[in-house]
């Protein structure tokens, strides 16, 4: 009788050792190992605000200045340049842009630059007369520097230009 209920409870015990390892016993063991990759991308994406100026007036013969604001946000390490063109108005440069005005035969003077002191005008050569800057993965705000030359004789009326922003990198 007491072999009989040992032999029960080895029973039991054998069954209850087999499914707590799932019904499997193993005998050895091998092991192999992956490589995990990944390639981060050199990008870089610009956003621009407008650049709206206070009203101008002939009167007082004064320079108008504003400013606006660039966003750049570039992979970390990637360096990059931030170009603006001569914009859309007839015989404009990038020393000298021209808002137009009164059907597209009137235009206003203006610069932008990249400092407050208006020494370097913002342009569109690489390495000369733009601005510069390393990615971190994070947004990097430029400030755009405009200024309406003084004593203009503008007609009355609205003006406008389009500048176009390229990030290069």
């Amino acid at each position: 009788m007491i072999l009989k209920c040992l032999r029960q409870f080895s029973l039991i015990f054998l069954a209850v050792l087999f499914s707590s390892l799932g019904g499997r016993l193993y005998a050895a063991t091998s092991t192999t190992t992956f490589n995990v990759t990944a390639t981060v991308l050199a990008e870089c994406i610009v956003s621009a605000s407008d650049l709206a100026f206070p009203d101008y007036s002939v009167t007082t013969g004064l320079a108008v200045e504003a400013t606006t604001s660039i966003t750049v946000k570039c992979s970390s390490s990637t360096a990059y340049e931030v170009f603006l063109n001569a914009g859309t108005g007839s015989g404009a440069t990038t020393a000298i842009r021209k808002m137009t005005g009164g059907g597209g035969s009137d235009t206003l003077s203006y610069s932008l630059y990249q400092d407050a002191a208006h020494n370097m005008v913002w342009g569109e050569t690489s390495g000369t007369d733009v601005v510069s800057g390393t990615g971190d993965g994070l947004d990097q705000a430029i400030t755009v520097y405009g200024q309406i030359a003084a004593n203009q004789p503008a007609v009355v009326g609205s003006y406008s230009d389009t500048i176009t922003v390229t990030v290069s990198f």
